[in-house]
């Protein structure tokens, strides 16, 4: 009986090893055993395996052609220490990485982890990917997140550009390369310095934040905001960034520019500055383009000419550069400004509706209602062209309806001058002589030297008239016959006080650098109106009748 119980007991614990031992079902142990293939490491080849029970009892000791793989990652070095209990092994000599067909790495040195994914590269990494090539000696390669750090200093190499840091991270997948600390950017075009850059590799494209400069030729550009496509050489400037290149200077609040093009497009703020010709523009929107010479300025554009003491303001609607053979000993340039023209400077201001100026001749020409004060003298006409001469008026000329008029201290009376042709003439800046030509009227007030009153008015009329001045006073007048009268101040004929075509308009004149931008018109009816010139009367030729004579010759 006792014998049957133990046979007993013995059947029941053979058959409840049985069970525990009884595997999994089917479905259950497919999906451990896929779980266990992905992250395990295999050793693919080796020529040479071995144990060091005594030195490094959990490692295989591997020699020889060694090969791994792991999650479609071959990997392959001279010799290697495996440790399958963790996952990972050490690989020296000629260590290969490879990832698909489109990334490798290459060491002396690496430590791989298979459960973390993270390969640890050291001495003469290079990671190749696509087109792009990293160089560091310390390298991490995280393949869970394809990003790979260095921190001991690494250089990319991308498409004939060199970037440089002392820090830096490359994402293959985002082909994104991050650089921090002393970075430095290379290529044929241009040198770049900055604390941290963004580089896409996929693009070309730059992208440095803070302080950074960038070095082409004699162009140097400061910006803490900008992107630069190395390959269609376009760069993106914001956050008032400073070009400077040979004297000339830009800022905007965004300034793009494309340098295949020749084309520079700037919004915000913008300012050009000519430090060697001593002259500026601003205005809320630029455009310029290096291989026609062509510029334009609009949205409150205003030209500065700083040449002088005083610093000229000029304000348009529309400023436009035209430059003439470009490249060449003989350039020159014509700038166009229309539509509401204001200019002040603290001896001189004008109005017009629009000018040019051409600097091969160095005229400015003022067009439509254009008046010019000076101190409490007026000048307007039909046209009026000032000529330069090392940036100082050298002379002026008022073409049709020309009107000079002159407030008198009291602020009452005015001398006034009108005539077709008027003609000034200018030392230094001062005027010396002025000329009127045809149909010349006068009217003067005389002052008595001894008390500075005014003795009476004095009315002329005459073909022409020249006027030479000295410390802006007049000094002589010569006309060539006259016919005039003067009245006494009391005895004044009401209209002879103001000329048929006489105008005060203190109301239009700028009153300062800021008023440049207050656009005041005319009252109705006070424009001038050009006055039609007398044409050549046009012959016009009978046909010539043909006679017997002419026939017969024919």
């Amino acid at each position: 009986m006792r014998k049957r119980k133990i046979l007993f007991l013995a059947v029941a614990l053979i058959v409840g090893i049985s069970f525990a031992m009884t595997p999994p079902q089917k479905k259950k142990r497919t999906r451990h055993v896929q779980k266990t293939d992905d992250n395990r490491v295999y050793l693919v080849h080796a020529d040479v395996l071995s144990y060091d029970q005594f030195k490094n009892p959990d490692a295989q000791i591997l020699n020889g052609n060694v090969q791994f793989r792991h999650n479609g990652a071959k990997l392959f070095c001279d010799s290697a220490h495996f440790y399958e209990a963790s996952n990972s092994f050490e690989a020296f000599g000629n260590v290969k990485m490879y990832q698909g067909d489109t990334l490798s790495l290459f060491s002396d040195y690496a430590y791989y982890d298979g459960n973390d994914q993270m390969a640890q590269a050291r001495l003469n990494v290079v990671l190749n990917h696509r087109k792009s090539k990293l160089y560091t000696d310390s390298l991490n390669y995280d393949r869970l997140y394809n990003i790979g750090y260095f921190f001991e200093g690494g250089k990319l190499v991308d498409n004939g550009s060199v970037l440089t840091s002392d820090w830096g991270e490359y994402d293959t997948k985002t082909r994104m390369a991050v650089f921090n600390y002393d970075v430095r950017l290379r290529n044929k075009k241009f040198y770049l310095t900055s604390d941290t850059l963004y580089y896409d590799t996929g693009t070309s494209t730059a992208h440095v934040v803070g302080p950074s400069n960038i070095t082409s030729g004699n162009s140097h550009i400061y910006t803490e905001d900008a992107y630069y496509n190395t390959n269609k050489e376009y760069s993106e400037l914001y956050g008032r960034s400073v070009m400077n290149d040979n004297g000339k200077r830009v800022v905007g609040d965004s300034v793009y520019y494309d340098s295949k093009a020749g084309t520079a497009e700037a919004f915000g703020n913008v300012e050009y500055t000519d430090s060697v010709n001593k002259n500026k523009l601003t205005g809320d929107y630029c455009w310029y383009d290096e291989k026609t010479g062509y510029a334009m300025a609009t949205k409150r554009a205003v030209a500065i000419d700083f040449s002088q003491k005083d610093s000229l303001y000029m304000h348009a609607d529309t400023f436009k550069i035209f430059t003439f053979n470009i490249n060449t000993d003989s350039v020159y340039r014509k700038i166009h400004a229309y539509n509401h023209v204001r200019a002040y400077r603290v001896d001189v201001q004008a109005v017009c509706d629009s000018l040019v100026y051409n600097s091969k001749d160095s005229c400015m020409t003022m067009y439509r209602d254009p008046i010019v004060w000076n101190v409490n003298q007026q000048l307007l006409g039909e046209e009026i062209q000032v000529f330069m001469k090392d940036s100082t008026i050298h002379r002026a000329h008022v073409i049709g309806q020309a009107l000079s008029v002159e407030q008198m201290p009291d602020s009452i009376h005015f001398n006034q001058i009108t005539s077709k042709e008027m003609f000034a003439y200018f030392d230094k800046g001062e005027i010396y002589e002025a000329e009127s030509k045809d149909n010349v009227q006068i009217i003067y007030y005389p002052i008595d030297d001894s008390d500075s009153t005014i003795i009476g008015l004095n009315y002329t009329e005459t073909t022409r008239m020249r006027m030479f001045l000295e410390n802006r006073k007049m000094k002589r007048i010569w006309m060539p016959k006259a016919e005039g009268t003067l009245y006494p101040l009391s005895q004044v004929p009401p209209d002879k006080y103001f000329l048929p075509n006489y105008a005060w308009f203190d109301y239009i004149r700028p009153l300062d650098k800021d008023d440049i931008f207050n656009w005041r018109p005319k009252k109705g009816g006070s424009e001038i109106k050009p006055e039609k010139r007398r044409e050549a009367p046009v012959q016009h030729l009978k046909p010539q009748q043909a006679t017997p004579e002419t026939s017969q010759q024919e």
